[in-house]
């Protein structure tokens, strides 16, 4: 038999990623309703309740007026709802210019840019790569990399822990 202090702890994980997906479906239906992109949802529990981050873009970049709005209606619903057991403090946010890129559709859309890439586990020798992103195709990513003189590499998106945009200024 597994010893309580293991079977507690996995319920407590279960009931919060549990309120994580509510959080991310209220989260889904505000921004979609206005045309955003909802990026990336972040629940981490803290002393005395717990902290829900939300992060919002839109096409040509969110605006403060935009996030606020988002944050206000997210807010009112998850106090109606209450699918967080505790006290929470929200924060919606911008991605930033280095935002994350986790689906393939990040990566169509993005198509062009600067990226960094880290895979799980080494990939044809390595585990980094940085370069201009030049396709995504049937689950593969090329990459033009910036400093090996135009060479390639060609990184199955199941395989890539995370990717980022890498900020330029021109």
């Amino acid at each position: 038999m597994g010893s309580p202090t293991l079977f507690f702890g996995a319920k407590r994980e279960l009931r919060e990623q549990g309120a994580k997906d509510a959080i991310r479906q209220v989260a889904e239906r505000v921004t979609s309703g206005r045309g955003f992109e909802l990026v990336d949802v972040e629940v981490k529990r803290e002393r005395g309740g717990h902290f829900v981050r939300l992060y919002v873009d839109k096409p040509g970049g969110i605006a403060l007026d935009d996030l606020q709005s988002v944050s206000e209606e997210v807010s009112a619903i998850l106090d109606a709802e209450n699918p967080i057991e505790s006290s929470y403090t929200l924060e919606v946010s911008s991605p930033g210019l280095d935002r994350p890129l986790r689906t393939e559709s990040d990566y169509r859309r993005f198509l062009g840019h600067l990226v960094k890439l880290s895979s799980y586990e080494p990939w044809e020798g390595r585990r980094h790569w940085m370069g201009r992103l030049q396709s995504v195709d049937e689950g593969t990513v090329t990459v033009t990399l910036e400093k090996e003189k135009g060479a390639t590499a060609r990184i199955p998106l199941a395989k890539i822990a995370h990717g980022r945009l890498e900020v330029e200024f021109k």
